[in-house]
């Protein structure tokens, strides 16, 4: 099966520094992997602007 360069070059280095992952999944679980709130989704959804279809266009 092909493998670019860069994948490789990225195993390998994973290989090598285990800590790279575990920091990533630290950090995913930071910001990705949150519960939702849905008071917080409902008021952004009420805050929301509609866009106009061109914004450059003046009014």
């Amino acid at each position: 099966m092909y493998q670019s360069e860069f994948t490789r070059f990225m195993n390998g280095f994973l290989a090598e520094h285990p800590e790279v992952d575990t920091e990533r999944r630290e950090l995913r679980l930071t910001w990705w992997d949150r519960e939702q709130n849905p008071d917080d989704a409902r008021r952004w959804k009420e805050a929301r602007v509609p866009q106009k279809p061109y914004v450059y266009q003046p009014d």
